[in-house]
Protein backbone atom coordinates (compact mmCIF):
# COMPACT_ATOMS: atom_id res chain seq x y z
CA UNK A 1 0.00 0.00 0.00
CA UNK A 2 1.06 3.58 -0.82
CA UNK A 3 1.91 6.28 1.67
CA UNK A 4 0.90 9.12 -0.57
CA UNK A 5 -1.31 9.51 -3.77
CA UNK A 6 -4.75 8.86 -3.81
CA UNK A 7 -6.11 6.43 -1.28
CA UNK A 8 -7.18 2.76 -2.89
CA UNK A 9 -11.19 2.48 -1.77
CA UNK A 10 -12.33 -1.52 -2.09
CA UNK A 11 -16.31 -1.33 -1.91
CA UNK A 12 -18.00 -4.29 -0.59
CA UNK A 13 -22.00 -4.20 -1.48
CA UNK A 14 -23.49 -3.38 -4.42
CA UNK A 15 -26.96 -2.60 -3.29
CA UNK A 16 -29.16 0.60 -3.91
CA UNK A 17 -26.73 2.74 -2.01
CA UNK A 18 -23.75 1.94 -3.71
CA UNK A 19 -24.30 3.99 -6.72
CA UNK A 20 -23.81 7.47 -4.83
CA UNK A 21 -20.74 5.81 -2.83
CA UNK A 22 -19.20 5.18 -6.44
CA UNK A 23 -20.31 8.28 -7.90
CA UNK A 24 -18.64 10.50 -5.50
CA UNK A 25 -15.46 8.23 -4.53
CA UNK A 26 -14.92 8.59 -8.06
CA UNK A 27 -14.97 12.13 -8.18
CA UNK A 28 -12.96 13.17 -5.13
CA UNK A 29 -9.09 13.64 -6.68
CA UNK A 30 -8.21 12.21 -2.98
CA UNK A 31 -9.81 8.13 -3.24
CA UNK A 32 -9.39 6.14 -6.31
CA UNK A 33 -12.38 2.96 -6.22
CA UNK A 34 -10.54 0.48 -7.38
CA UNK A 35 -12.42 -3.02 -7.35
CA UNK A 36 -16.17 -3.90 -5.70
CA UNK A 37 -17.68 -7.07 -4.62
CA UNK A 38 -20.86 -8.67 -3.42
CA UNK A 39 -22.29 -11.72 -2.53
CA UNK A 40 -23.70 -11.86 -5.83
CA UNK A 41 -21.01 -11.57 -8.16
CA UNK A 42 -22.75 -10.58 -11.83
CA UNK A 43 -24.19 -7.33 -9.61
CA UNK A 44 -20.79 -6.24 -8.62
CA UNK A 45 -20.14 -6.31 -12.41
CA UNK A 46 -23.09 -4.70 -13.43
CA UNK A 47 -22.13 -1.56 -10.97
CA UNK A 48 -18.93 -1.93 -12.19
CA UNK A 49 -19.34 -1.66 -15.50
CA UNK A 50 -21.49 1.24 -15.11
CA UNK A 51 -18.97 3.45 -12.81
CA UNK A 52 -15.97 2.82 -14.97
CA UNK A 53 -14.00 0.22 -12.03
CA UNK A 54 -11.56 -2.09 -13.46
CA UNK A 55 -11.92 -5.13 -10.75
CA UNK A 56 -15.32 -6.57 -9.75
CA UNK A 57 -16.68 -9.80 -7.90
CA UNK A 58 -17.29 -11.50 -4.96
CA UNK A 59 -15.98 -10.53 -1.35
CA UNK A 60 -12.10 -11.75 -1.89
CA UNK A 61 -11.30 -9.90 -5.30
CA UNK A 62 -12.07 -6.69 -2.79
CA UNK A 63 -9.86 -7.79 0.26
CA UNK A 64 -7.18 -9.21 -1.85
CA UNK A 65 -6.60 -5.94 -3.91
CA UNK A 66 -3.15 -5.23 -2.74
CA UNK A 67 -3.94 -1.43 -3.27
CA UNK A 68 -7.32 -1.09 -1.39
CA UNK A 69 -6.63 0.66 1.47
CA UNK A 70 -10.12 1.37 2.79
CA UNK A 71 -12.74 -1.16 2.45
CA UNK A 72 -16.13 0.37 2.56
CA UNK A 73 -18.91 -1.91 3.54
CA UNK A 74 -22.11 -1.08 2.25
CA UNK A 75 -23.87 -4.27 3.14
CA UNK A 76 -27.25 -5.23 5.00
CA UNK A 77 -26.73 -4.26 8.78
CA UNK A 78 -26.26 -7.84 9.87
CA UNK A 79 -23.20 -8.36 8.07
CA UNK A 80 -21.76 -5.09 9.33
CA UNK A 81 -19.73 -6.38 11.83
CA UNK A 82 -18.74 -10.17 10.16
CA UNK A 83 -17.59 -8.27 6.55
CA UNK A 84 -15.20 -5.12 9.29
CA UNK A 85 -14.01 -8.12 10.72
CA UNK A 86 -12.80 -9.85 7.67
CA UNK A 87 -11.68 -6.66 6.18
CA UNK A 88 -9.49 -5.94 8.94
CA UNK A 89 -7.85 -9.37 8.98
CA UNK A 90 -7.04 -8.62 5.29
CA UNK A 91 -4.95 -5.47 6.97
CA UNK A 92 -7.66 -2.97 5.27
CA UNK A 93 -8.78 0.05 7.17
CA UNK A 94 -12.85 -0.05 7.38
CA UNK A 95 -15.67 2.16 6.58
CA UNK A 96 -19.20 1.08 7.68
CA UNK A 97 -22.45 1.81 6.40
CA UNK A 98 -24.57 2.78 9.82
CA UNK A 99 -24.98 0.92 12.46
CA UNK A 100 -21.43 0.17 13.36
CA UNK A 101 -23.01 -3.64 14.33
CA UNK A 102 -26.32 -4.94 15.60
CA UNK A 103 -25.17 -5.04 19.43
CA UNK A 104 -22.46 -3.37 21.63
CA UNK A 105 -20.35 -6.82 21.82
CA UNK A 106 -20.14 -7.13 17.90
CA UNK A 107 -18.63 -3.88 17.54
CA UNK A 108 -16.36 -3.49 20.22
CA UNK A 109 -14.62 -6.82 18.56
CA UNK A 110 -14.30 -4.75 15.82
CA UNK A 111 -13.09 -1.59 17.23
CA UNK A 112 -10.30 -3.80 19.47
CA UNK A 113 -9.79 -5.54 16.64
CA UNK A 114 -8.91 -2.30 14.55
CA UNK A 115 -6.75 -0.64 17.62
CA UNK A 116 -4.72 -4.08 17.81
CA UNK A 117 -3.85 -3.89 14.12
CA UNK A 118 -3.08 -0.04 14.03
CA UNK A 119 -6.19 0.37 11.58
CA UNK A 120 -9.05 2.66 11.63
CA UNK A 121 -12.93 1.89 11.60
CA UNK A 122 -14.88 4.92 10.39
CA UNK A 123 -19.06 4.81 9.94
CA UNK A 124 -21.50 6.36 8.59
CA UNK A 125 -23.72 8.93 8.96
CA UNK A 126 -21.44 11.36 7.71
CA UNK A 127 -24.39 14.21 6.98
CA UNK A 128 -23.18 15.59 9.98
CA UNK A 129 -19.93 16.69 8.13
CA UNK A 130 -22.22 18.34 5.51
CA UNK A 131 -22.57 22.47 4.84
CA UNK A 132 -25.97 22.29 6.69
CA UNK A 133 -25.37 20.68 10.21
CA UNK A 134 -21.54 22.29 9.99
CA UNK A 135 -22.95 25.40 9.76
CA UNK A 136 -25.70 25.32 12.38
CA UNK A 137 -23.17 24.18 15.15
CA UNK A 138 -21.32 26.67 13.92
CA UNK A 139 -23.96 29.03 15.24
CA UNK A 140 -25.12 26.74 18.27
CA UNK A 141 -21.36 27.36 19.21
CA UNK A 142 -21.53 31.08 18.42
CA UNK A 143 -24.33 30.77 21.14
CA UNK A 144 -27.14 31.82 18.08
CA UNK A 145 -29.34 31.19 20.52
CA UNK A 146 -27.81 31.08 24.12
CA UNK A 147 -27.18 27.98 25.78
CA UNK A 148 -28.55 25.13 24.43
CA UNK A 149 -30.70 23.93 26.96
CA UNK A 150 -33.30 21.23 25.10
CA UNK A 151 -33.89 19.45 21.36
CA UNK A 152 -37.10 17.88 19.54
CA UNK A 153 -36.29 15.41 17.03
CA UNK A 154 -39.05 13.65 15.08
CA UNK A 155 -39.09 11.33 11.47
CA UNK A 156 -42.66 10.29 11.14
CA UNK A 157 -43.67 8.60 7.74
CA UNK A 158 -45.51 5.23 6.23
CA UNK A 159 -41.61 3.79 6.11
CA UNK A 160 -39.78 2.64 3.45
CA UNK A 161 -42.13 -0.56 1.66
CA UNK A 162 -44.02 1.65 -0.03
CA UNK A 163 -40.59 2.55 -2.23
CA UNK A 164 -37.85 0.26 -1.76
CA UNK A 165 -37.91 -2.49 -3.92
CA UNK A 166 -36.31 -4.97 -1.53
CA UNK A 167 -37.54 -3.36 1.99
CA UNK A 168 -37.46 -6.28 4.86
CA UNK A 169 -34.36 -6.04 5.76
CA UNK A 170 -35.39 -2.30 7.15
CA UNK A 171 -38.21 -3.93 9.46
CA UNK A 172 -35.71 -6.69 10.82
CA UNK A 173 -32.62 -6.67 13.04
CA UNK A 174 -30.77 -3.95 12.72
CA UNK A 175 -33.32 -1.85 11.04
CA UNK A 176 -36.91 -0.33 11.83
CA UNK A 177 -36.65 3.54 12.35
CA UNK A 178 -34.45 3.52 15.13
CA UNK A 179 -31.60 1.73 13.41
CA UNK A 180 -32.09 3.10 10.06
CA UNK A 181 -32.72 6.28 10.90
CA UNK A 182 -32.00 6.86 14.10
CA UNK A 183 -28.42 7.15 13.66
CA UNK A 184 -28.41 10.48 11.64
CA UNK A 185 -30.94 12.37 14.47
CA UNK A 186 -28.47 11.06 17.28
CA UNK A 187 -25.49 11.91 15.77
CA UNK A 188 -26.96 15.42 15.17
CA UNK A 189 -27.53 15.62 18.33
CA UNK A 190 -24.41 14.17 19.87
CA UNK A 191 -22.26 16.60 17.97
CA UNK A 192 -24.59 19.68 18.76
CA UNK A 193 -24.95 18.78 22.31
CA UNK A 194 -22.18 16.32 23.23
CA UNK A 195 -22.38 12.63 24.39
CA UNK A 196 -25.48 11.09 26.07
CA UNK A 197 -25.56 9.93 29.11
CA UNK A 198 -29.08 7.83 29.99
CA UNK A 199 -32.55 7.11 28.23
CA UNK A 200 -35.90 6.22 28.40
CA UNK A 201 -38.08 5.09 25.76
CA UNK A 202 -41.28 3.01 24.51
CA UNK A 203 -41.86 1.08 21.46
CA UNK A 204 -44.32 -0.09 19.62
CA UNK A 205 -44.80 -2.16 16.02
CA UNK A 206 -48.13 -1.44 14.25
CA UNK A 207 -48.50 -4.61 11.54
CA UNK A 208 -46.46 -8.14 12.13
CA UNK A 209 -46.16 -7.67 8.23
CA UNK A 210 -45.62 -5.30 5.28
CA UNK A 211 -45.77 -5.52 1.36
CA UNK A 212 -43.71 -4.34 -0.78
CA UNK A 213 -44.94 -1.73 -2.38
CA UNK A 214 -42.53 -1.28 -5.70
CA UNK A 215 -40.11 -3.24 -8.13
CA UNK A 216 -39.78 -6.95 -9.10
CA UNK A 217 -41.43 -8.21 -5.68
CA UNK A 218 -44.42 -5.60 -5.66
CA UNK A 219 -47.24 -7.69 -3.68
CA UNK A 220 -44.74 -9.89 -1.52
CA UNK A 221 -45.06 -9.59 1.90
CA UNK A 222 -42.36 -10.17 4.92
CA UNK A 223 -42.28 -10.16 8.09
CA UNK A 224 -41.74 -6.97 10.84
CA UNK A 225 -39.11 -8.37 13.45
CA UNK A 226 -37.98 -4.59 14.93
CA UNK A 227 -40.46 -2.15 16.36
CA UNK A 228 -41.74 0.22 13.68
CA UNK A 229 -42.29 3.10 15.97
CA UNK A 230 -40.24 4.18 18.68
CA UNK A 231 -39.70 7.42 21.61
CA UNK A 232 -37.64 8.32 23.79
CA UNK A 233 -36.30 10.78 26.20
CA UNK A 234 -32.87 11.53 26.08
CA UNK A 235 -30.64 13.33 28.59
CA UNK A 236 -27.15 14.52 27.96
CA UNK A 237 -24.34 13.93 30.05
CA UNK A 238 -23.74 17.84 29.89
CA UNK A 239 -27.57 17.89 31.58
CA UNK A 240 -29.68 19.08 28.67
CA UNK A 241 -32.27 16.54 27.21
CA UNK A 242 -34.40 15.79 24.15
CA UNK A 243 -37.56 13.93 22.93
CA UNK A 244 -37.15 11.94 19.39
CA UNK A 245 -39.79 9.91 17.38
CA UNK A 246 -38.72 7.67 15.08
CA UNK A 247 -41.64 5.95 13.07
CA UNK A 248 -42.67 4.02 9.93
CA UNK A 249 -46.04 3.97 11.32
CA UNK A 250 -47.70 7.55 10.15
CA UNK A 251 -49.45 8.76 6.98
CA UNK A 252 -48.00 12.25 7.71
CA UNK A 253 -44.46 12.30 6.73
CA UNK A 254 -42.86 14.77 9.17
CA UNK A 255 -39.04 15.95 9.94
CA UNK A 256 -37.98 17.80 12.14
CA UNK A 257 -34.89 18.30 14.48
CA UNK A 258 -34.71 21.70 16.66
CA UNK A 259 -32.72 22.99 19.64
CA UNK A 260 -33.83 25.30 21.50
CA UNK A 261 -31.67 27.78 23.48
CA UNK A 262 -31.93 30.20 26.81
CA UNK A 263 -32.55 32.92 23.97
CA UNK A 264 -34.12 31.27 20.30
CA UNK A 265 -34.65 27.91 18.89
CA UNK A 266 -32.55 26.82 15.88
CA UNK A 267 -34.20 24.73 12.81
CA UNK A 268 -31.48 22.33 11.59
CA UNK A 269 -31.54 21.05 8.19
CA UNK A 270 -32.88 17.31 7.57
CA UNK A 271 -30.23 15.43 9.43
CA UNK A 272 -30.23 12.67 6.46
CA UNK A 273 -29.27 15.76 4.24
CA UNK A 274 -25.83 17.50 3.38
CA UNK A 275 -27.48 20.96 3.15
CA UNK A 276 -30.39 23.16 3.94
CA UNK A 277 -31.55 25.92 5.74
CA UNK A 278 -30.73 26.72 9.33
CA UNK A 279 -34.21 28.41 10.90
CA UNK A 280 -34.30 30.75 13.98
CA UNK A 281 -37.38 31.57 16.27
CA UNK A 282 -35.56 34.52 18.85
CA UNK A 283 -37.75 34.24 22.04
CA UNK A 284 -41.14 36.44 22.13
CA UNK A 285 -41.09 36.84 18.04
CA UNK A 286 -43.51 35.22 16.12
CA UNK A 287 -41.44 34.54 12.90
CA UNK A 288 -39.01 32.31 12.01
CA UNK A 289 -36.13 33.46 10.26
CA UNK A 290 -33.18 32.31 7.98
CA UNK A 291 -29.96 32.74 9.38
CA UNK A 292 -28.12 30.51 6.83
CA UNK A 293 -28.63 28.80 3.68
CA UNK A 294 -26.26 25.75 2.79
CA UNK A 295 -25.23 23.75 0.07
CA UNK A 296 -23.43 20.72 -0.06
CA UNK A 297 -19.83 20.22 -1.34
CA UNK A 298 -20.49 16.78 -1.31
CA UNK A 299 -22.57 14.05 -0.45
CA UNK A 300 -22.42 10.65 0.90
CA UNK A 301 -18.86 9.27 1.28
CA UNK A 302 -17.51 12.65 2.42
CA UNK A 303 -16.49 11.12 5.71
CA UNK A 304 -14.48 8.22 3.29
CA UNK A 305 -12.50 11.36 2.00
CA UNK A 306 -12.08 12.69 5.28
CA UNK A 307 -11.12 9.45 6.88
CA UNK A 308 -8.39 8.97 3.81
CA UNK A 309 -7.45 12.41 3.98
CA UNK A 310 -6.23 11.82 7.78
CA UNK A 311 -4.74 8.82 6.81
CA UNK A 312 -2.42 10.33 4.76
CA UNK A 313 -1.99 13.42 6.98
CA UNK A 314 -1.60 10.82 10.24
CA UNK A 315 -4.57 12.45 11.81
CA UNK A 316 -7.72 11.63 13.51
CA UNK A 317 -10.62 11.33 11.29
CA UNK A 318 -13.65 12.63 12.54
CA UNK A 319 -16.85 9.77 11.57
CA UNK A 320 -14.34 7.60 13.42
CA UNK A 321 -15.47 4.10 15.32
CA UNK A 322 -15.44 6.33 18.99
CA UNK A 323 -18.76 8.16 17.58
CA UNK A 324 -20.59 5.13 15.59
CA UNK A 325 -19.98 2.97 18.89
CA UNK A 326 -22.14 5.46 21.39
CA UNK A 327 -24.64 6.36 18.89
CA UNK A 328 -25.02 2.50 18.46
CA UNK A 329 -25.05 2.30 22.27
CA UNK A 330 -27.39 4.79 22.74
CA UNK A 331 -29.90 2.96 20.52
CA UNK A 332 -29.37 -0.30 22.02
CA UNK A 333 -29.73 1.49 25.64
CA UNK A 334 -33.12 2.66 23.73
CA UNK A 335 -34.18 -0.57 23.28
CA UNK A 336 -33.22 -1.55 26.75
CA UNK A 337 -34.86 1.18 28.24
CA UNK A 338 -38.65 0.30 25.91
CA UNK A 339 -38.34 -3.30 27.31
CA UNK A 340 -37.57 -2.36 30.68
CA UNK A 341 -39.72 0.90 31.57
CA UNK A 342 -37.06 2.67 32.77
CA UNK A 343 -34.32 4.79 32.30
CA UNK A 344 -31.10 3.14 31.04
CA UNK A 345 -27.60 4.31 31.81
CA UNK A 346 -25.55 4.91 28.35
CA UNK A 347 -21.94 3.91 29.66
CA UNK A 348 -20.22 4.82 26.86
CA UNK A 349 -18.80 8.60 25.76
CA UNK A 350 -17.29 10.29 23.10
CA UNK A 351 -15.78 13.65 22.28
CA UNK A 352 -17.14 16.04 19.92
CA UNK A 353 -15.78 15.97 16.58
CA UNK A 354 -13.75 18.76 15.58
CA UNK A 355 -15.31 21.30 12.87
CA UNK A 356 -14.04 20.92 9.02
CA UNK A 357 -12.37 24.01 8.46
CA UNK A 358 -14.10 26.67 6.37
CA UNK A 359 -12.22 26.41 3.19
CA UNK A 360 -12.66 22.54 3.22
CA UNK A 361 -13.04 21.31 -0.66
CA UNK A 362 -13.74 17.50 -1.38
CA UNK A 363 -12.52 18.32 -5.50
CA UNK A 364 -8.71 19.71 -4.17
CA UNK A 365 -6.22 17.45 -4.30
CA UNK A 366 -4.48 17.21 -0.99
CA UNK A 367 -2.86 14.09 -0.65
Amino acid sequence: MSGSGPVGIGIIGAGVISDTYLENLSSFPDTAVLAIGDLRPDVARARAAEHGIGVAGDVDVVLGHPDVEIVVNLTIPAAHAEVADRALAAGRHVWNEKPLALDRASARVVLDAADAAGLRVGCAPDTFLGAGLQTARRLVEAEAIGAPLTALALLQSPGPDSWHPNPAFLFQAGGGPLFDIGPYYLTALVQTMGPIGSVAAVASTARDRRVIGSGPKAGESFEVTMPSHVGALIRFAGGQSAQVIFSFDSALSRILLEVTGRDATMILPDPNEFDGDVGIRRRGSAVTEVLARTEARATRGTGVLDMARAIRADRPHRADGALAYHVLDVMVAIGEAAESGAFVPVESTVAVAELLPDDWDPHAATV
